[in-house]
């Protein structure tokens, strides 16, 4: 079954939306738990993807809203007018792309070693670029003078 969740997450990083060749997690999408699974987060960590998602959804729904509006009340009766209608719609899709990105990388930094790891080594598997982030265990802890 791990080896299934496994397969699964690699063809999720393959074909998951975001950047077209960044490593993605897509916490707001639907494997959340296979993310759960693949990489065994702690509670704390459940909770962390959990407000992530909850602060991700909220972006997303925000943003979603612009664009129906944008495509409602926009002129386009001229080639000039869908030509700035398209520039307003991919700025806005440009952002849902970046907020799922600032997302999944919130949540890798508060990987440990392991899962960092666990995380490149998909990547790699998946020929994508991963998300580069300084995981905790990676901390060097600044002692006090």
């Amino acid at each position: 079954m791990l080896r299934k969740l496994y397969s699964l997450l690699v063809f999720l990083l393959f074909f998951s939306v975001g950047y077209a060749q960044n490593c993605t997690l897509d916490i707001g999408g639907k494997n959340s738990e296979t993310i759960k699974t693949i990489f065994q987060l702690n509670k704390e960590q459940i909770g962390t993807m959990e407000a992530l998602q909850g602060e991700l959804s909220v972006k997303t729904k925000s943003l979603e809203e612009q664009i129906e509006k944008l495509l409602a009340q926009h002129p386009q009766s001229t080639e000039e007018d869908l030509i700035k209608l398209a520039e307003k719609y991919k700025a806005l899709q440009q952002q849902l792309v970046q907020a799922a990105y600032d997302s999944d990388k919130e949540l890798l930094s508060v990987f440990n070693m392991k899962q960092y790891e666990r995380y490149l080594q998909l990547c790699n598997e998946a020929i994508r670029i991963p998300i580069r982030v300084v995981p905790k265990s990676y901390e060097i802890p600044v002692e006090d003078e």
